[in-house]
């Protein structure tokens, strides 16, 4: 199966065949504290608390720290969820209400000063409790949307601690229940499809109560003291520029038994198969944010693997090939199609470009037309990426290959559209908003090669329509706080799949996740009412054809402009054994291997 191909999903009743991941309750005697991965970001870590960061590189530190009840299976092609932390997958009654998950015995977590010497097992009460956090308002999770709606009791007890200023987490509820220390039962308000997904995804992670009591910021977030789980534990940290990961030694390690989801992956699975995981005993990361700077550290052998971004990939790449001279040096390529969208947004909370009236949605059409998907691809990805046309990308379930956008690159239809709904040319020749105020379009991006780029490319298209642009500069954290605070005028984004099905694209405009995953800060009633239809049915044509009337919503309004999924190119040093690119999993160092001189 090629990346383009969907991540097929299983209705909720197969869900009660168990998969073994073959993780191994025996202690991890593997780890070689000599071996070392050395990796980079290219933006900045918000923090490591499972259920208040909303970035990609902090989502991946907390999916080596922590771990959820299921994962995805490191090599099957579409993605398949497996056991983590839970025995086996879940036993589904009721109808699809009721599923009940049992615990494996004797995981640990980490060592801590609170834990005060003894031994802690993870347990039932650890999911009920960060399954809770979610939903406490204090916490102002970006990810409650993934609980809201779905457990019997909760938005309940959500509703009284936003009146009463506090979460009663010792208070039962019935969608929520450890039924003994080991047995977790959850019971639903109505059969959820994508609950494995849900569980398979990080913020969902256990945390432990004492941990997040003892090392709880202001609003009850724990971002600086992750203690988890999982294979790592954080060693070091310089926010922003240092993050160094070693081995948890509480951590049980698992036994590498993977089967090839491709031919390609034969080679891989001979390297690996049967070695005890993981290996790796300690993982450096570096953020740089400079595109030359990034590759030039790579090529002089300070990182072992690299995210290789678009405007670098001519340094390293021939049509989607590698180069000879970095192949002949034993430098390797995993290479996809990222299950992503990236996307142009509009606040439709900004006076300018916002609201619902006809003249701002003809405002958002106009920017929208004058941008030039083609150009990005040619000019600023070197071709590494493919055109997005449909909100849910290639590999997801629901992606519609075929659709034909009514967002096309037209400046002559924007002009026309400006002129008829007010937008005038002053003497200067720059266009007026309809009282005859300036018109200035604001647009936020980051300091680095692709975001100066990407200014350039929205200069010259806004130009097209004599809209006069102004760019706002801003790291990544920062621009990630005030996007969540809905105080971009517009911005660039990226979605990349936490779980391989359409939901979690269709949800990025649904109104009540505005302050969440809702960039654009969109509340367009047509659109909420047929998404929250949507919730109550599987993946199918039925589902189908309601998230394309939501398509057709998107592209009526515009909040946003789609742009393009990448190819994600990850160069290896010749010294890297067992990488795969995995779509959904972003943490890859417990499942491979570093060769040495006795490897």
């Amino acid at each position: 199966m090629t990346p383009r191909q969907s991540l097929r999903r299983r209705p909720w009743s197969a869900w009660v065949v168990a998969l073994g991941l073959l993780l191994s309750p025996a202690p991890c005697t593997a780890v070689d504290m000599d071996k070392v991965i050395r990796e980079v970001f290219p933006g900045a870590e918000t923090g490591f608390d499972p259920a208040a960061v909303h970035d990609l590189y902090s989502g991946t530190l907390v999916q080596a720290i922590f771990e959820t009840l299921y994962t995805y299976d490191y090599l099957a092609q579409p993605a398949t969820i497996v056991p983590l932390t839970a025995e086996a997958l879940p036993q589904v009654t009721d109808q699809g209400r009721t599923w009940t998950i049992r615990l494996r015995q004797g995981i640990r977590f980490a060592a801590d000063p609170v834990f005060r010497g003894a031994p802690r097992e993870l347990v039932a009460a650890d999911y009920v409790y960060s399954l809770k956090r979610l939903a406490d308002p204090q916490i102002r999770s970006p990810w409650a949307f993934l609980v809201a709606g779905k457990f019997a009791g909760l938005d309940e007890l959500a509703d009284e601690a936003k009146r009463a200023g506090r979460f009663d987490y010792d208070r039962r509820i019935a969608g929520l229940e450890a039924v003994d220390r080991y047995t977790l039962r959850l019971r639903l308000l109505r059969p959820d499809y994508n609950l494995p997904n849900v569980l398979a995804h990080h913020p969902t992670s256990a945390v432990a109560r004492e941990v997040i009591e003892a090392y709880a910021e202001a609003g009850g977030r724990a971002l600086a003291n992750p203690v988890g789980t999982g294979p790592y534990r954080l060693d070091r940290w310089v926010r922003a520029s240092k993050i160094s990961l070693a081995a948890n030694p509480e951590y049980r390690g698992f036994t590498w038994d993977f089967a090839a989801g491709d031919p390609a992956d034969l080679p891989l699975v001979a390297a690996m198969r049967g070695k005890r995981m993981p290996r790796i005993g300690r993982v450096e990361i570096s953020i740089v944010e400079e595109d030359q700077a990034r590759w030039l550290a790579f090529r002089s052998g300070e990182f072992d693997i690299l995210n290789l971004e678009g405007p670098l990939a001519p340094q390293a790449l021939d049509d989607g090939r590698l180069r000879p001279e970095l192949a002949a040096k034993g430098i390797k390529l995993s290479r996809i199609v990222e299950p992503e969208i990236n996307y142009a947004y509009w606040n439709l909370q900004d006076p300018v470009v916002g609201g619902l009236a006809k003249e701002k949605i003809a405002l958002r059409r106009a920017l929208a037309m004058s941008y030039n998907v083609d150009d990005e691809i040619r000019v600023v990805r070197n071709g590494q990426a493919i055109a997005a046309r449909y909100p849910i990308p290639p590999g997801v379930v629901g992606h519609q290959p075929n659709w034909q956008s009514g967002i096309e690159f037209d400046p002559a239809a924007a002009n026309a559209l400006l002129d008829r709904f007010g937008y005038r040319r002053g003497a200067d020749g720059w266009r007026t908003l309809p009282d005859g105020k300036p018109l200035v379009v604001r647009l936020s991006s980051r300091p680095d090669t692709l975001g100066r780029q990407q200014d350039e490319l929205w200069k010259r298209s806004l130009d097209r329509i004599a809209v006069r642009l102004e760019v706002h500069k801003g790291t990544f954290a920062e621009l990630r706080k005030a996007e969540k605070a809905c105080k971009l005028q517009s911005a660039l984004a990226s979605w990349i799949a936490d779980y391989p099905d359409g939901d979690n694209f269709m949800q990025l405009l649904y109104g009540p996740n505005t302050f969440q995953s809702n960039n654009a800060c969109a509340r367009i009633p047509e659109y909420d009412r047929l998404y929250e239809r949507s919730q109550r049915l599987p993946a199918g044509p039925e589902r189908d054809r309601l998230y394309q009337a939501m398509t057709r919503i998107i592209e009526a309004y515009a909040p946003w402009r789609l742009t393009i999924s990448r190819y994600r190119n990850m160069l290896l040093q010749k010294n890297v054994l067992g990488y795969r690119r995995h779509p959904i999993l972003q943490a890859h160092w417990q499942y491979i291997d570093v060769a040495t001189g006795g490897s």
